[in-house]
C-alpha cells in the first residue's frame, strides 16, 4: 500500500512543476531581473504566512499538532528580511499601500483569514505545499539569489531554519507524521485536491508579481525615453 505522503507528493507533481515554470520564478533564479523582485516576493510570502500561521495557531484540531512545529514558523524571520530590504519602517509602508501587495497574495491570506475550526484538511495541504517546499526548493532559491543579485544572508532569513539541525532528516520525519495522522480516507481526498489548488495558488502570485514587474519596467523605460505613456481608459460597451 502507498504512503500517503508519496501519494500526496505524486499527486501534485504536475501542479508543482507548473508553479515552477512560472515566469517570475525562472527568470528570477536566472538572474535577469533586479534584487528588487527577490524584496517583493518576501513580501507576498510575509502577507500569506501571516494569514497561514493565525489560521494554524487558532485551528483546535489534534491532528495538525504534530507539524505546529515553531522552527517551521516563518512571520519572525520574514519580518527581519523585510527590515532589510524596506527600511524598520516597513509595517508603515505595508500599511499605506507604499509597498505592493498583488491581487494573489491578498486573496490567499483573505480566504486563509476566513478558515473556521473545520480546516484541518486545507490547513494540512497548505502547511504541506508551502513549509516542506521552503525546506527543499527554498534552500536552492536562497542561493541562487545571493548568487546572482549579490544579497547577504541577513535579508534572507525566510529560507534559513535555524532551528532544525538537518534538513531531510526532519522532511522525513514531517512525512512519517503525515502518513501516522488520523485522516480518514475522505479527508485523504480534500488534502490531495487542496494541495494541487495550493500550487495553483502560489502560481498566481508568481504570475501576478511578473506583470507587476513588467509594468514597472515598462514605466522605467519610458521615462528614461522620454516617452509619455498612453491612459488607458476602460469603457463599457
Amino acid at each position: 500500500m502507498t504512503a500517503f505522503s508519496e501519494e500526496l507528493k505524486s499527486h501534485t507533481a504536475a501542479a508543482h512543476e507548473h508553479a515552477e515554470q512560472a515566469g517570475f520564478v525562472t527568470e528570477l533564479l536566472n538572474g535577469k531581473m533586479e534584487a528588487g523582485q527577490v524584496a517583493a516576493m518576501l513580501l507576498q510570502n510575509y502577507v500569506i504566512y501571516q494569514a497561514l500561521e493565525s489560521a494554524l495557531e487558532n485551528n483546535p484540531d489534534p491532528r495538525l499538532e504534530p507539524f505546529a512545529d515553531p522552527a517551521l514558523m516563518r512571520v519572525e524571520a520574514l519580518e527581519k528580511d523585510l527590515a532589510v530590504h524596506y527600511g524598520d519602517d516597513w509595517g508603515r509602508k505595508l500599511a499605506t499601500g507604499e509597498l505592493h501587495v498583488t491581487p494573489g497574495a491578498r486573496a490567499y491570506a483573505t480566504e486563509l483569514a476566513t478558515l473556521g475550526p473545520g480546516s484541518a484538511t486545507y490547513l494540512m495541504a497548505h502547511h504541506y505545499v508551502r513549509y516542506l517546499g521552503d525546506l527543499s526548493g527554498g534552500q536552492i532559491i536562497s542561493a541562487l539569489v545571493q548568487r546572482h543579485y549579490n544579497l547577504s544572508p541577513e535579508g534572507l532569513n525566510f529560507y534559513a531554519f535555524e532551528g532544525i539541525e538537518k534538513i531531510k532528516p526532519y522532511k522525513d520525519s514531517y512525512r512519517n507524521h503525515l502518513d501516522e495522522a488520523a485522516f480518514s480516507d475522505d479527508e485523504k481526498q480534500e488534502i490531495l485536491h487542496h494541495a494541487e489548488v495550493a500550487f495553483e495558488t502560489n502560481r498566481q502570485v508568481f504570475l501576478d508579481l511578473m506583470e507587476h514587474y513588467v509594468k514597472l519596467d515598462r514605466g522605467l523605460r519610458a521615462v528614461e525615453q522620454g516617452v509619455e505613456l498612453p491612459v488607458v481608459v476602460n469603457q463599457r460597451s
